[in-house]
């Protein structure tokens, strides 16, 4: 962004100096502030500005065991392991605590340049922007929600510690939320109760509220569920009406653009791999056969992925009185996926393919003798349990009549998405 602003100042300073000045002067020393604030780690805990529950349960355990590290029920072997790993803890916790820093900052000086230059020629300039505030956001989310991962942070960690007596009650002291909403030491004993509103006195005090009127006269109790269901129903009303949104905060970048839900994600995040089978049945003197095949590819975004395969033609012989496994062909493929409408995709291919039977591979090195496939046609897909993805693809060979034998164009195949 730093040097995204530099440009922009060049290009403004150009059509209006004063706002130039106006807009940049002294940016580049809060930009320099948060770089050195990145570059200094003091080892103690940061005041972060947003509560994380795996972060603070971690960390709360940490502590309880360092300072509980004796109790007959735990086996400490290295006192030393822990204090490292509440040293890294607490590292982890002041680089989140600077990430909330820069996500404020940029979202801040985002939204002050855009009301400065929206209507200028610069709404290029801004987009780009717009783009690095919000994926460094989306970033910073991936990363809060691994650390809120109990399977992956921190359920054998706590699994060991929490049907402790003595650990329950440290949580209830030290964790974050107790720092938020501190309890008095007699917090859970009888001692603890005087003073609080009885239930008795609660409902003479709604008593005493309800209008007393001979034609409409209610019970505490009747008043109070009356309320809970009104709410209640305000609520389902409200959540009718929210379906199909996600939660936005009040620090939420609104992209001036389409995201790309890939563009944060990691190299083999964005990497699918499949298969599909394609069958023939026989024709005159040449076996049925099952073309399957494997591929790997590249989501480029959410619309659209591209990739490669390779294919393995099975024989199965002439009909059921004469089965017989062949090697009946071997091919190469590419492909272009192009999201069209809902489930329904454009897809392309370029393929080569040996089609005659052989015995060993040394038998389909001449690569003149492949033939070539040109596919374009449609897919469905559609979900198989939470991660897979099916697919039905009917596609047409545009270089099928160049075939020697000649082959059927339409292409009909089944797979899915590992």
């Amino acid at each position: 962004m730093m040097e995204q602003e530099a440009r922009l100042r060049k290009k403004v300073m150009q059509s209006d100096s004063i706002t130039a000045v106006r807009l940049f002067d002294g940016v580049a020393g809060r930009y320099g502030a948060l770089q050195k604030q990145g570059a200094t780690h003091s080892g103690a805990a940061a005041n972060l500005a947003e509560y994380i529950p795996g972060l603070d349960s971690v960390k709360t355990t940490l502590s309880f065991l360092l300072q509980q590290g004796s109790l007959p029920e735990l086996s400490v072997k290295n006192a030393g392991q822990l204090a490292g790993t509440m040293s890294v803890a607490n590292e982890l916790e002041t680089n989140l605590d600077r990430a909330c820093d820069i996500q404020s900052f940029v979202t801040a000086r985002e939204a002050q340049l855009k009301a400065a230059l929206s209507n200028t020629m610069f709404a290029k300039e801004l987009q780009r922007l717009n783009k690095e505030v919000f994926y460094y956001r989306q970033r910073v989310m991936e990363y809060k929600a691994i650390l809120n991962d109990r399977k992956k942070l921190e359920a054998k960690l706590l699994a060991t510690v929490e049907q402790l007596p003595a650990f329950k009650q440290f949580m209830s002291r030290h964790g974050f939320l107790a720092r938020l909403f501190p309890a008095n030491a007699d917090f859970g004993t009888a001692a603890g109760l005087v003073g609080l509103q009885t239930r008795t006195g609660l409902q003479t005090l709604i008593g005493q509220r309800l209008p007393a009127t001979p034609a409409n006269v209610i019970s505490p109790a009747q008043y109070v569920q009356q309320q809970v269901q009104q709410t209640q129903a305000d609520l389902a009303l409200l959540k009718e009406k929210l379906k199909g949104y996600e939660y936005v905060s009040s620090d939420m970048t609104i992209p001036d653009f389409k995201p790309n839900e890939q563009h944060t994600k990691k190299l083999l995040q964005r990497v699918e791999y499949g298969i599909n089978i394609q069958s023939e049945r026989s024709r005159g003197p040449l076996p049925s056969t099952s073309d399957i095949a494997i591929h790997a590819g590249y989501k480029l975004n959410d619309r659209s992925s591209f990739g490669v395969g390779m294919s393995y033609k099975l024989g199965w012989g002439t009909g059921w009185n004469n089965i017989r496994f062949s090697h009946q062909g071997i091919g190469l493929r590419s492909y272009v996926d192009i999201k069209a409408k809902g489930s329904i995709w454009i897809s392309a291919g370029y393929e080569y393919n040996y089609v005659s039977e052989f015995k060993e591979l040394s038998d389909i090195k001449n690569i003149d003798v492949w033939e070539r496939s040109g596919l374009i046609g449609i897919t469905k897909k559609y979900a198989i349990g939470k991660k897979k993805e099916g697919k039905i693809q009917v596609l047409y060979d545009l270089l099928a009549t160049k075939q020697i034998p000649q082959a059927s164009p339409i292409k009909f195949r089944i797979g899915y998405n590992l």
